[in-house]
């Protein structure tokens, strides 16, 4: 007899993931929408008109101070990955070596190194005029849908530099927010730079506890990060659409013609 297989349903946290998702997406859609607009009407690409029409941006700044505002504190709503810095949330585990200075964050310099890169390639295009501030909005807000795209289905983060198990155990999780805003130091303006400083603020609150409490960070020190105490399961979630696209892809193939010169294999 075939074992049943155990469906693991989507958690309260991984469910709110999906629903970031979607509002972000819509936020950078009716950005992009407005700036489109601008532009075939023969408007700059500045943010002055969309300053003057509030509506938009006013909804990117509360949504976003609203969701840092929520990090600075302990909460249920909120992935165990970037919960893992306050005390409440930690169960120690005397067999294991918390990492120590650069020990534990080599991978995380070859990050800030990648993002500053990137960046600063976008700063220098847009200094010499071949984009606009409205592009590096719309970039931002292209960045907080990645983020939960990284979250729900491939992070290259995880994969090509951190080597992390999950996103619970990720070193680099509240770095999210600065990552995402980095554009807006380009553009002086009361809601970039608040909204900017705000995330700095989150990142210095996660960074001054790494140094301090190192073992609230890492596995091997702190029991709340094992498997068996999980709540999240976005694992699953995660391994289940691995196996959704292997599927696709193996049907795609088998429809597809052999290639000259190779025979099919027989069944």
């Amino acid at each position: 007899m075939e074992k049943q297989k155990h469906r693991v349903r989507l958690s309260l946290i991984s469910t709110m993931h999906y629903v970031k998702l979607v509002y972000r997406s819509a936020l950078l859609l009716a950005a992009a929408g407005l700036y489109i607009a601008q532009r075939v009407r023969g408007g700059s690409g500045d943010l002055r008109w969309l300053l003057r029409r509030n509506l938009v941006m006013d909804l990117v700044w509360i949504v976003f101070a609203v969701e840092m505002v929520f990090r600075f504190f302990p909460s249920h709503l909120e992935s165990m990955g970037c919960q893992k810095q306050f005390a409440k949330n930690f169960i120690p585990d005397r067999r294991g070596t918390a990492p120590r200075g650069l020990a534990g964050s080599r991978s995380a310099l070859a990050v800030l190194a990648a993002w500053v890169g990137l960046n600063g390639a976008i700063g220098a295009l847009y200094f010499t005029g071949v984009i606009d501030e409205g592009i590096l909005l719309l970039v931002s807000l292209a960045y907080s849908v990645c983020d939960m795209i990284c979250i729900l289905f491939f992070c290259p983060f995880q994969t090509w530099f951190m080597k992390n198990k999950c996103c619970t155990t990720c070193r680099i999780y509240n770095w999210d927010y600065p990552m995402m805003f980095t554009p807006l130091v380009f553009i002086p303006s009361f809601y970039t730079w608040s909204i900017l400083a705000l995330a700095l603020a989150l990142l210095a609150r996660w960074e001054i506890t790494f140094a301090r409490h190192p073992e609230r960070f890492c596995e091997d020190t702190n029991k709340a990060l094992a498997c068996a105490n999980c709540q999240e399961k976005l694992c699953h979630h995660k391994r289940a659409l691995r196996q959704l696209w292997a599927r696709q892809k193996q049907s795609v193939q088998e429809k597809l013609p052999p290639l000259p010169g190779r025979k099919k294999k027989k069944e």
